[in-house]
């Protein structure tokens, strides 16, 4: 697909977020702009696969990390033996390889991944000198313009192609500002807040139609077969991520049938530090003159009339949500997934259905992290307490003791001893 094009990549360490790409200085000699130090994490995105190259030096600290504790993706791939030297390691990867995951916006294909950095202890030892740490990579190439170096061969399109063309629909999920106007432009979080989903499908010149989240699946990497996991969606329409303490639900009305909105409270898994998490969605559509029903519907859970609704459809298609059996099966989408086939990348975005993640979703703290700060901080103001109590109690314990000496003296007179005559 022609020339490189630039990443955004973003360092996750754990509950600290830094850039990978240092910020440029200008060189006083030549006023040529220089970058002030090599990147740690340096991507290329070549025509069919991506580049990937990391300083043996990561941290910066000048301690090198070992070539065998990097992988790239959810596939654990991993890094040429024949390319690593004293300062660096790379990754050749095919596009499609390595778990890597795909997006389609409105401008460009976006393919997602993550570089892993997981120390293991060298051999007899049970230390560790450098820290886990997870790099999300993206590589964008644009939907528009000739993007190849070769002549378009041939000039001439067959009626049959054309057709299959503008009957391909392209499915969406993407990550919106509050307001829903525009792509929220940095996908960071505080335990908390909200994300603004909505799923899309482009349909060019096919029949109007109508977008339903028929299943909806968070997970730590962007395999959403993978465990832990925390389904948001189910049963074919209904937001499940509502009954708990959550106010998750879909937007009502819609701004457009081809479109839908809801909101997720986000959260992190309990027993994995990571702040990361992919949020997978399986997307369908009905011709727009369709009426709702239980295989397709969008379902929202009202705690304060403690009864789910439909965002448009006859009210009664939401009650089997209930009951968590919707439709001929009545099983969760997930365990339908697991049980088949998947579906082709390459053909996940031109059906009927389709499979689409955003993420990573950062979060740049957690409320246990709030917790511990607010007892670490009372602690003195207990001592102090503790400490005036205690003064104040022998306080009252001299003053009684000196009381009870005093009555006992006036009770026992001394006499003075009379002198013998």
């Amino acid at each position: 697909m022609g020339s490189s094009y630039r990443l955004f990549v973003c360092f996750l360490l754990w509950g600290s977020l830094e850039l990978c790409n240092p910020q440029p200085v200008w060189h006083d000699e030549s006023q040529h702009l220089m970058p002030s130090k090599p990147p740690a994490v340096m991507v290329e995105c070549q025509e069919d696969q991506l580049v990937v190259t990391v300083s043996k030096d990561l941290f910066g600290t000048g301690k090198l990390i070992r070539p065998a504790d990097l992988t790239l993706g959810p596939d654990n791939c991993e890094p040429l033996v024949s390319m690593d030297t004293d300062t660096v390691v790379r990754f050749e990867v095919g596009l499609h390889a390595c778990g890597n995951s795909v997006q389609v916006t409105d401008d460009a294909l976006v393919y997602s991944t993550f570089l892993f950095h997981n120390p293991r202890p060298v051999g007899n030892l049970s230390i560790l000198r450098t820290n886990r740490a997870e790099v999300p990579i993206e590589c964008r190439y644009p939907r528009s313009g000739n993007v190849s170096s070769w002549a378009i061969l041939p000039t001439w399109v067959p009626f049959r192609t054309t057709m299959f063309s503008e009957e391909k629909l392209v499915f969406s999920l993407r990550l919106m500002e509050e307001n829903w106007s525009a792509e929220k432009t940095t996908p960071t979080f505080q335990l908390g807040d909200r994300a603004h989903l909505q799923a899309q499908v482009h349909t060019g010149s096919h029949v109007p139609l109508r977008v339903f989240v028929d299943h909806c699946v968070a997970t730590l990497t962007p395999d959403w077969s993978t465990s832990p996991y925390h389904t948001i969606v189910d049963f074919h329409g209904c937001l499940v991520d509502g009954l708990t303490d959550a106010s998750s639900a879909f937007k009502t009305p819609r701004p457009r049938p081809e479109t839908l909105q809801f909101t997720v409270d986000v959260f992190h898994f309990a027993n994995d530090s990571r702040n990361t998490i992919y949020i997978t969605c399986h997307l369908k559509v009905t011709p727009v003159d369709r009426v709702p029903d239980q295989i397709s519907k969008a379902c929202s859970f009202s705690k304060s009339s403690n009864r789910w609704s439909p965002v448009e459809g006859p009210v009664d298609i939401c009650r089997c949500c209930n009951k968590g059996r919707c439709g001929v099966s009545g099983r969760s989408r997930r365990l339908t997934h697991l049980e088949g086939q998947s579906v082709p990348r390459s053909r996940r975005h031109v059906t009927e259905e389709a499979d689409v993640t955003v993420g990573p979703l950062i979060f740049l703290g957690k409320t246990s992290d709030h917790g511990v700060e607010g007892s670490t901080s009372s602690r003195p103001s207990v001592m102090l307490g503790l400490g005036l109590a205690t003064v104040v109690s022998l306080t009252l314990a001299t003053i009684v003791l000196g009381f009870t000496g005093r009555r006992r003296a006036a009770s026992h007179p001394v006499c003075p001893a009379s002198a013998s005559q």
